[in-house]
Parts: structure tokens; sequence; C-alpha cells
């Protein structure tokens, strides 16, 4: 069976949020177990930014910009054509 995978979602507030989380979301590939990631903003919410970003297995330890707000999450669950239905 294969590891978990994890969300690690980024969120920062402001006028520069997207460029700090946009430099940021750049480190990551190099992490290991990276499988991707999205630099996510709303025009409903301006001034608000997220990563989202996918891992295999734990999430390593990740220094995120000053200011910035995190949390990881293990998928219970997803569908969609790049996924299987649980875990």
């Amino acid at each position: 069976m294969s590891a978990p995978h994890r969300v690690h979602y980024a969120e920062a507030r402001g006028e520069q949020a997207g460029r700090a989380l946009a430099a940021w979301l750049d480190t990551l590939p190099g992490q290991p177990g990276f499988l991707g990631a999205e630099l996510l903003t709303s025009p409903a919410q301006p001034g608000l930014a997220l990563v989202a970003s996918r891992w295999t297995g734990e999430v390593p330890p990740l220094t995120v910009p000053d200011g910035v707000r995190a949390w990881a999450f293990e998928v219970q669950r997803s569908l969609g054509p790049d996924h299987t239905s649980g875990t």
C-alpha cells in the first residue's frame, strides 16, 4: 500500500501576498515527496492568496514566509481523473 497523500495550504493576506507566496512556491519542487502545487487568488477576495501543495507521505518541514499561516492535511478521499477513490 502506498503512503497516504497530504495537502499543505499556506495563506497570506495583504497587498504583497501573491508575490510572497509565488516566490515561496518556487522553493517547493526540490522538497522530498513534492507532487505539485498551485498559487490561488480570487477576485472575490482581493488581497488573499493561497498555495495548495500536494505531497506523498509526510509533508517535510516547510518554512513559510513571515505572516503566512499554514496547515497540513491527510487526504482521506479524492475523486477525479488523476485520483483514486479512498486512501
